[in-house]
């Protein structure tokens, strides 16, 4: 699955895709939560063949019915299993020939399977449910035309919300799809389109071709009036694949289909040479589709993208490049998870980890955007550090017990730290060998499941290197290590002795061995260049480096220079002090925002004042030549702002961050990625008459920032800042979504009308958001997120006590992902006081808590991030 389009955290800092283990009705029922030990011994019973599924989407707005045929084998005659179906309505089971009492069989979750044969056919004729929280067959109107649009999302465990299925990752089979819908539509799946056949008035049948043999999650289903365009390209082994790329007919004049094919055809070539393997589907098809949860999903030869990617409003550098890497992440997919995918989700890391690799490897080789690797650094690097300083960090291979363990896991581990350590392992076996690995890895494995002891044993042959004990070090165990130098110079400044010193947090102490490269930078010409390079393996405590001795000391020793190791870096005193002086002047980007990363990691650990960093920020941003740094700073901005600076300094800070912004923003170079940035910004920090009034006439356009258009989603930024200052109101929401009445209108109406700021505007949004299921998926998590944008916190105090009383309401009344939204974003992170931190924990104590260890991580996160501000708080104050 795709990493989420904005994977930057809110002020919250958390970043998690989890999906549902909960019934649609309300309380989750324990044969939903499918064990691990369950899954293996469901796997030595049986051998699943085939599935015929057949569906009709026309009968109501509720439910559509599923009737699914499912051919497989058993090892012993008498043996029973289950089948796993969340269901409305089941009105027939036939199990080899024998109908079953569906009464007694089927609890609306499993279908119980006794007496089977060596050789079995099942039959079961259902009515399932539509969806409007981004799971299982997700129905959506589009506000614009009352067009209807119809998607599947499977990953982890909700293709049984669609239809029958022994839903786990290593019973593998072929899947065909019959789907009757309105004649008018587009259907899509796995396989290639066919021609549709009459079924009736205004209806029809597509009945599409059996898939190759895969997994149930990657299965796919997308109907609608779908606006399609169409390409091809001819692959490595000779073949013409058909390329479409797909979104809602409203959205059609904002698609940039041909980029789209561009970046595709650069992956194919890119991967099919890198792999040595062709692709190994019939077509691919890219669709864009509403109200998706994640950045995209991997569904074999019919990729899902969240329809943020179609650009109607202007938008950043980084959200464009993160649309190519995204692109192309699923790409690699189609080898890495369809093609040969994990045995259990504790290898989940391993799709997931790969992609992400693999992806802006591609991305900086083959397209446009050669600074992927920077972009890595500012993003994915510190999305893993962050996590894997939380209490919940766990090991790159984590223990998968059940789907409620897995739904927790598509985190900074899965993803970001497991590329990491990817990216490091290549630096030390070499790119070539690596590839050559994996390609073995693939062709060996191919339409089948494997475990990581497969992986590495093809890259230990290619490589010549023994992996498991690097394996046991870096996959096994959790925790990020930290780097810091240690020289000595003669008094004529040549280095007499260099060390690099190595230290663990006492509940994480491994020492792991590193390759990395330490960089010598002096200032030349006005710009800090790089002067020396070495690249070394460090390991142990302390690591002597022998070969910069003698060496005059530079004006600026940088460790883990190119980014190669994964690793939290400090400074020396003299190094930190020409960075401070000079951060601007970087000639290399990358380097740059190595440094921007030390300087946060140390105002996030409390060893330096977070005004030090603000200030650090507002002093060079205007400099920064990349996108994805330059975003990622301003969200540090509203990190720190908010939560890491001490109360008594706060108003002032946040003030102050609000001018600057307003100041860089006015002076940014016409129509420049970072104009637009400071402005966005600027409407999340403005505050006060003057910087209210300026945000006022920005949106009104009596002040105008030179060839800045004031389009229709940044005009919802600015107005929700109003919001959030008391100066707009519900008739300024209301005016602007009757302008803007689109599905990305509403959701940004969601969030600005939770954003009201007065207690009885926060009373309503809470109750609907709380006591009722009035709104999707997407409005949920607009407006959760809304709830919590204040500038008095006194507005969320009466909900703290509200918050803990609600959590088991919540997570036992909604699907997993609308629970993570409410919990997650409903919670008062920030009053970040002790108050706050006393009753988390007294809740985390609690043995309901205690007993769902989903929901307790998501507290205990919840807890981390109000300790970690008052550190912080602390450190402002010494």
């Amino acid at each position: 699955m795709g990493v989420i389009t904005e994977v930057y955290p809110s002020v919250a800092g958390q970043i998690r895709l989890v999906k549902s283990t909960e019934t649609d009705i309300g309380v989750a029922l324990p044969g939903e939560n499918l064990t691990r030990s369950e899954a293996q011994q469901r796997a030595a019973l049986i051998k699943v063949h085939s599935y015929e599924v057949e569906l009709d989407v026309t009968v109501s707005e509720e439910t559509f019915t599923s009737n699914t045929t499912v051919k497989f084998a058993a090892n012993s005659v008498g043996a029973s299993t289950f089948i796993d179906a969340i269901t409305a309505k089941v009105h027939r089971i036939v199990l080899n020939g024998k109908e079953l009492d569906a009464a007694s069989v089927t609890d609306g979750v499993r279908i119980q399977l006794d007496d089977l044969q060596l050789e079995n056919e099942l039959v079961v004729e259902t009515d399932a449910h539509f969806m409007n929280t981004g799971e299982g067959l997700h129905r959506f109107v589009d506000p614009v035309d009352n067009e209807v649009y119809l998607y599947s999302q499977f990953e982890v465990p909700d293709a049984r919300r669609m239809f029958v299925v022994f839903e786990q990752p290593d019973l593998k089979a072929t899947f065909q799809f019959t789907i009757t819908a309105p004649d008018h539509w587009k259907v899509v799946s796995n396989q290639p389109s066919p021609e549709a056949t009459v079924a009736g008035e205004s209806k029809a049948t597509w009945k599409f071709a059996p898939t190759p043999i895969i997994s149930s999650y990657i299965t796919a289903i997308i109907a609608g009036p779908y606006t399609e365009l169409r390409s091809e390209l001819t692959s490595s082994d000779g073949r013409v694949i058909p390329l479409g790329v797909f979104c809602r007919t409203s959205l059609a004049t904002f698609l940039d289909a041909e980029y789209v094919f561009e970046k595709t055809r650069q992956g194919f070539e890119f991967f099919e040479k890198a792999f040595d393997l062709a692709y190994p589907f019939e077509k691919y098809d890219q669709l864009f589709v509403p109200e998706f949860n994640a950045g995209a999903m991997e569904n074999a030869g019919a990729v899902t993208f969240t329809e943020t990617y179609v650009f109607r409003s202007k938008v950043t550098d980084a959200i464009k490049e993160r649309r190519v890497v995204t692109i192309l992440h699923e790409l690699a997919h189609m080898w890495f998870g369809d093609l040969v995918t994990m045995r259990w989700w504790n290898d989940l890391w391993l799709n997931e980890s790969f992609a992400e690799y693999a992806s802006t490897l591609a991305t900086a080789e083959a397209t446009e955007w050669t600074n992927a690797w920077t972009t890595f650094t500012a993003l994915e690097k510190s999305w893993a550090y962050r996590q894997d300083q939380l209490p919940s960090t766990h090991p790159i291979v984590a223990t998968i017990n059940d789907l409620e363990d897995v739904q927790v896991n598509f985190d900074g581990i899965t993803y970001a730290k497991g590329a990491s350590v990817l990216k490091q392992l290549v630096a030390w076996v070499g790119q070539e060998k690596f590839l050559a690995g994996v390609s073995s890895y693939f062709k060996k494995n191919a339409y089948g499941n494997t475990e990581l002891t497969d992986l590495l044993t093809e890259l230990e042959a290619q490589s010549g290197r023994e992996l498991r004990s690097w394996s046991k070090l870096w996959l096994e165990t959790a925790g990020v290590n930290t780097l810091r130098p240690e020289i000595t110079t003669d008094e004529a400044g040549i280095i007499s002795g260099f060390a690099v010193l190595q230290s663990a947090i006492e509940s994480q102490p491994t020492i792991r061995p590193h390759r990395m490269v330490i960089g010598f930078y002096n200032l030349i010409n006005g710009k800090l260049k790089r002067v020396h390079r070495l690249e070394l393996d460090v390991d142990g405590v302390r690591t002597e480096v022998a070969e910069l001795v003698g060496l005059a000391r530079p004006a600026l020793v940088l460790l883990n220079d190119e980014d190669l190791a994964y690793a939290k870096i400090r400074l020396d005193e003299k190094s930190w002090a020409t960075a401070l002086e000079h951060l601007s002047e970087f000639e290399d980007s990358l380097a740059r925002t190595i440094i921007w990363g030390a300087a946060w990691d140390a105002a996030r650990d409390a060893e330096t004042s977070p005004r030090d960093f603000v200030d650090l920020v507002l002093n060079n941003i205007a400099h920064e030549t990349e996108s994805t740094t330059m975003l990622t700073l301003l969200r540090q901005l509203v990190t720190a702002g908010n939560l890491y600076v001490a109360e008594p300094h706060r108003s002032e800070v946040l003030g102050r961050i609000g001018a600057g912004l307003l100041k860089l923003a006015r002076e940014a170079a016409a129509e420049s990625d970072a104009q637009l940035q400071f402005t966005k910004f600027f409407a999340q920090f403005a505050t006060g008459t003057e910087q209210l009034d300026a945000l006022e006439s920005i949106l009104a356009g009596s002040e105008t920032l030179a060839g800045l258009a004031i389009d229709a989603d940044l005009r919802w930024e600015l107005l929700t800042g109003l919001v959030v200052g008391n100066r707009a109101f519900a008739d300024s929401i209301d005016a602007e979504l009757a302008r803007d009445n689109t599905a990305s209108g509403q959701k940004a109406a969601a969030g600005a009308r939770a954003a009201l700021a007065t207690a009885k505007d926060k009373r309503a949004a809470w109750h609907q958001l709380v006591e009722t299921k009035e709104l999707s998926n997407a409005l949920v998590q607009s407006a959760s997120a809304g709830f919590v944008r204040v500038q008095d916190v006194s507005l969320l105090e009466p909900f703290v006590d509200e918050y803990f009383d609600s959590v088991l309401k919540i997570w036992s009344s909604n699907t997993f992902k609308i629970a993570e939204y409410l919990l997650v974003n409903l919670y008062p992170l920030n009053l970040a006081n002790q108050a706050l931190a006393d009753k988390t924990s007294a809740w985390l104590e609690r043995s309901e808590i205690k007993e769902i260890a989903a929901l307790h991580r998501i507290l205990l996160e919840n807890l981390a991030n109000v300790q970690r501000a008052i550190a912080a708080q602390k450190r402002d104050l010494s």
